[in-house]
């Protein structure tokens, strides 16, 4: 996607599952879903260990999730993504992200041959800050 496209994305999504969230306050993906709770967008916490993260039920997988989803934003390691793609692409997403170094080319051509924005190797929290700001 080009700086315009991801602005229009995060200009008009709302709702953003976070995969692979942790409820360790340092680690990047409880720091992002913060700042996107922060900004305003709902956040749905998705990681089996946990039932509740940011004051958000936390869900063990994306096909528990009972609403619909504009972004799965996803924090595991490259070779982990593939199936949590998979099961993302049936939830019907606007977006499927991967996080700061994370990429799987396998799990892009999927996403895009049904339609699916994908971005891969960026933080959506700099993203955000950069294209749209905090205020």
């Amino acid at each position: 996607m080009t700086d315009e496209e991801r602005k229009e994305l995060l200009k008009t999504i709302k709702t953003i599952a976070v995969v692979g969230i942790s409820k360790n306050e340092t680690r990047p993906s409880y720091v992002v879903a913060r700042y996107l709770k922060s900004v305003g967008y709902k956040i749905i916490p998705v990681n089996p260990k946990y039932d509740e993260v940011l004051g958000e039920r936390c869900f063990k997988k994306l096909s528990d999730i009972e609403e619909s989803v504009d972004v799965v934003d996803i924090f595991m390691g490259s070779d982990k993504v593939l199936p949590v793609v998979e099961e993302a692409i049936k939830i019907k997403p606007k977006c499927i992200w991967l996080q700061l170094g994370i990429k799987n080319e396998e799990a892009k051509r999927l996403a895009e041959e049904k339609g699916i924005k994908f971005e891969m190797d960026r933080c959506i929290k700099i993203e955000h800050a950069s294209l749209i700001g905090t205020g």
